[in-house]
């Protein structure tokens, strides 16, 4: 299978499918030790999650699942951001701590309230995509102020074949919503100009692009006229 982002090097990004495949095994494992009281299994799933966030994806149990078993029967699916998914990881494995500690320490209602908070939700990011901790992260970034600046112009310099009308867009290689934007502005018969932030990153820190994709729509002159995405 060829792969567009390698699971073990390209770790800015990640196959959507993952997370979803972590959130699984965490979220069903959690309900099975709730429900046979077993609460050593909370201890090696934070212990798991702690070894995968320090040590990488070779040392994750269901990441390894994903992309050394499932991926490869059925390809690459949807590439995003990394960092979200990562953090409801840490999350996760600070409440799995949280609750072994409580067990540890006789304060049995706690650490299966917290338990039973990380299984659902695990399970309901795993069957409907809503990862309450990657919401968390996003929240968090824009908090701090990390998203990409108002554009008002970019200098035909720094670009080349700027028209009346161009989109300019900053885009990554790994970024799968990048190739979809691109992909439905040439189908609308656009004249897209492509900016890739790994080869340009003075430019990204230039016009203050901190999350790709980003296009504006400019004049010939670079006078930014719309925002696009």
């Amino acid at each position: 299978m060829i792969r567009a982002a390698d699971p073990y090097r390209d770790t800015d990004v990640i196959d959507a499918r993952a997370p979803r495949v972590n959130q699984t095994v965490v979220g069903v494992v959690s309900l099975i030790a709730f429900l046979t009281g077993w609460w050593p299994l909370l201890a090696l799933l934070a212990l798991q999650l702690a070894i995968g966030l320090r040590f990488g994806r070779r040392f994750c149990l269901p990441c390894l699942l994903y992309f050394e078993v499932i991926q490869p029967r059925i390809g690459e699916g949807r590439l995003e951001d990394s960092r979200p998914p990562r953090f409801a990881n840490i999350v996760g494995a600070i409440f799995l701590g949280g609750a072994t500690v409580a067990h540890l320490a006789g304060l049995t209602a706690l650490g299966w309230g917290l338990g039973l908070i990380v299984a659902a939700l695990a399970l309901l990011a795993a069957s409907t995509g809503i990862c309450v901790g990657c919401e968390m992260y996003r929240i968090g970034a824009r908090l701090r102020g990390v998203r990409s600046g108002l554009l008002s112009r970019i200098d035909p310099a720094d670009v080349s074949a700027l028209r009346e009308g161009s989109i300019v867009e900053f885009t990554h290689p790994l970024c799968t919503d990048c190739h979809t934007l691109e992909r439905d502005l040439a189908a609308r018969g656009e004249h897209v100009v492509s900016v890739d932030v790994s080869k340009r990153p003075d430019l990204a820190r230039k016009y203050g692009v901190a999350v790709v994709p980003t296009a504006v729509s400019v004049t010939a002159a670079g006078l930014v006229i719309a925002r696009v995405a």
